[in-house]
């Protein structure tokens, strides 16, 4: 039910989602008595889409996520296992695709072969909610590695999470970690922070491990805007989305806080 209910809520509530909406509500009072209303209101939505879309505002905003855990990768440390979050991969006519996240995948490739006797877990099933779909995240991930070469039977692959809570769940039901072991968690630095404290909760002390920084965190690029409004935009709808459900996860137990790194 909560799965369901989180991908209905967020489809209307998303940021660009929402104020396409009211735009449009706005164009429909153009006809009616609220028109000078509406203009003032569609000039205003019209004005925050295109700053939103095209300033580098969206890059600050996920910052704040990306750096609430230092990038580990030049010195992992002790690597008794790797668990690896799905989000990366999916099918188009039967071909596979790689999305923004294939750092998740390339990660873990090269930490598959820099500690070959930690185990790695690849935790990830179909997040779609009205048309699932036929070959799950995990099924992509065995093909990638395949293609990479890495040994068959080198990846443990979970296919049944639809999402962080699930993944939390499932991996270390797998995982099965034992005291004073040092699991690295591999997902997107900006939705570490939620994952962490989900797996903390669910009782997975996991060693954060971000890939994927959509932020460079250099003054200079930070500061250049996006070539076309959609991109930041969908920067944007990623951070809120991470913040959200920081709360949201953290009302219904699933963390111990709504704050990054509390």
């Amino acid at each position: 039910m909560f799965f369901a209910l989180s991908k209905v809520v967020w489809f209307f509530t998303s940021p660009t989602n929402l104020l396409m909406m009211l735009l449009i509500v706005c164009c429909l009072l153009l006809f009616t008595r609220f028109a000078k209303v509406a203009r003032v209101l569609a000039l205003g939505i019209a004005v925050v889409l295109f700053v939103v879309g095209v300033s580098p505002f969206s890059r600050f905003f996920i910052r704040t996520l990306e750096n609430v855990y230092p990038d580990i990768s030049a010195n992992p440390g002790q690597v008794d296992g790797v668990i690896v979050l799905g989000g990366a991969t999916s099918f188009a006519r039967g071909q596979l695709r790689v999305g923004n996240a294939g750092s998740r995948l390339v990660a873990a490739l090269e930490l598959a072969r820099a500690f070959p006797n930690a185990p790695v877990i690849f935790s990830g099933g179909s997040a779609r909610l009205l048309i699932a779909e036929e070959r799950t995240e995990a099924e992509g991930a065995r093909i990638f590695f395949d293609l990479a070469g890495l040994a068959p039977g080198r990846v443990t692959y979970e296919n049944q999470a639809r999402n962080t809570f699930e993944n939390a769940v499932f991996a270390k039901r797998l995982a099965d970690p034992k005291p004073g072991e040092r699991w690295l968690l591999v997902t997107s630095a900006f939705h570490m922070p939620r994952s962490v404290e989900t797996f903390r909760r669910a009782g997975f002390e996991v060693v954060p491990y971000p890939v994927d920084f959509r932020s460079d965190n250099r003054f200079g690029d930070d500061f250049r805007p996006f070539s076309i409004a959609p991109e930041g935009l969908h920067l944007a709808d990623i951070a809120v989305k991470e913040w959200v459900g920081l709360f949201v996860y953290w009302l219904r137990g699933y963390s111990r806080s709504p704050f990054p790194g509390g």
